[in-house]
């Protein structure tokens, strides 16, 4: 598992160093690549590189100084380890100033070159995922389609987003915790005109009084942080938890939407749209004592509502499937294979949690399938294997339950038995007329299995 998380280049023009660094490193859990020059290496090194390239100091042609002051026009952030001869101590520091992760000076130490390798690959890791992160933060196809689903709800969440995001009123999120309301929150501005413009979120549950109008207001001193308000100018500010903003903030925020300036600050909202987020507030009551009127209602111009998990279906085994194939590849485990009355647990327990808790839920079903055992049951708080007790107007009707089942068992049987049609229709006791029609009713294709 660690070898496909774990990426080195190495490079030096001395086979026998190179060959011994890449088998040590080996050894230890890398993929280790390897070039017997800088240029053969920035031949093939880009900004995309998951690793760390460790490179001999001196060699011929292109050395590793020069090496790495490319490697630096490339992508900044790629890690380079620098390997020095004796006496180059100086010219490690200079590299190091110039941007080397670090340095190592022969002969040295294996142990510590591979521990060195690693913290520069988790680091490595963690700034490539900030750059999907953001890279998907700001394209509305790839955060729509983070909305997995086929249910009816989500399939109308998606349409009411797109709508939505080509308006330019305030916005209300509402929903239970764990529904994705910051997901939501982040569509709505990528899918609207104000794409690529600032999008800046405050927790308002986060900060206490006098920190929360510093960061939407600023202070006088010559701090050098940017005001939220000046920041989110022509684009979007995003107020988490908004039922938390201090009364005090209340009424300046309202008074700066009346009159779209801040006369004592100078910063204006007329070009700034808000979306606020709240697990607590709903669109058709206000709670004075938690929010004033007037804000709420400039607030909720445009309100909407997020379905909780358990309202949604057969996403549920949707969803807990991709999160456990997800998981069981991060732990170099198989797939756990999901029973009927597994699949029934899933979808009539209550879902407090949410998506959130259906992940942390999929993680231990994964960690106990890589122990030898299975069921869901056991993993399941009590409360959650019963029958949750009837809501009005959102119980899942029994054949949408029945139909989700079927799907369920369909999937399952075609990626345990990876395709194979003939089998899955034995093992099911379906003909195979009947299994094709009921594939494709479910949208199921065979060579997504194969």
């Amino acid at each position: 598992m660690m070898s496909d998380k774990l990426h080195v280049a190495i490079v030096d023009d001395e086979s026998a160093m190179r060959s011994s660094i890449a088998q040590w490193l080996t050894l230890s859990g890398f993929k280790a690549m390897t070039f017997e020059s800088a240029q053969l290496a920035l031949g093939s090194l880009d900004a995309e590189f998951p690793g760390v390239v460790i490179s001999d100091i001196r060699m011929p042609g292109i050395d590793g100084m020069a090496m790495l002051n490319r490697l630096q026009r490339i992508d900044p952030a790629l890690p380079v380890i620098l390997i020095t001869g004796h006496g180059d101590v100086a010219l490690a520091v200079e590299a190091m100033r110039a941007g080397a992760y670090d340095f190592v000076e022969k002969p040295f130490d294996p142990e510590r070159l591979a521990d060195l390798a690693r913290r520069a690959c988790t680091a490595r890791r963690l700034t490539l995922d900030n750059r999907n992160l953001r890279r998907e933060l700001s394209d509305g196809s790839v955060l729509l389609r983070k909305l997995v689903g086929s249910s009816e709800v989500i399939e109308r969440l998606r349409e009411t987003i797109l709508d939505l995001a080509q308006a330019d009123g305030h916005v209300l999120i509402t929903g239970e915790t764990g529904t994705g309301k910051s997901l939501i929150a982040h569509a709505l501005h990528a899918c609207g005109p104000r794409k690529g413009r600032p999008f800046v979120t405050i927790n308002c549950a986060a900060m206490d009084a006098d920190a929360l109008e510093r960061k939407l207001y600023g202070t006088h001193d010559d701090s050098g942080e940017k005001p939220a308000l000046i920041e989110a100018d022509g684009g979007t500010l995003c107020l988490e938890n908004i039922e938390d903003l201090p009364p005090s903030l209340q009424a300046r925020l309202v008074a700066d939407m009346i009159s779209e300036v801040d006369v004592e600050a100078g910063l204006s909202l007329r070009n700034i749209r808000v979306i606020s987020i709240s697990s607590k507030l709903s669109a058709e009551t206000c709670d004075p004592d938690v929010i004033r009127e007037d804000l709420f209602f400039r607030l909720s111009a445009l309100h909407l509502s997020i379905p909780p998990l358990r309202d949604r279906g057969e996403d549920i085994l949707m969803l807990f499937n991709r999160f456990c194939r997800r998981f069981a590849d991060d732990y170099g485990s198989d797939t756990p294979e999901v029973s009927a009355d597994d699949a029934a647990r899933l979808i009539q327990a209550p879902w407090p949690g949410n998506i959130r808790q259906l992940i942390n839920l999929a993680e231990r079903a994964v960690l106990q399938k890589r122990r030898g055992e299975s069921g869901l049951a056991n993993l399941l708080p009590s409360e959650d294997l019963t029958l949750p007790m009837p809501r009005a107007n959102v119980e899942t009707p029994l054949k949408e339950q029945v139909e989700a089942f079927e799907k369920m068992l369909i999937d399952t049987a075609l990626r345990r038995n990876r395709g194979a049609v003939s089998t899955v229709m034995n093992e099911l006791a379906l003909p195979r007329r009947t299994l094709n029609e009921k594939m494709a009713k479910y949208g199921l294709v065979r060579a997504e299995y194969l």
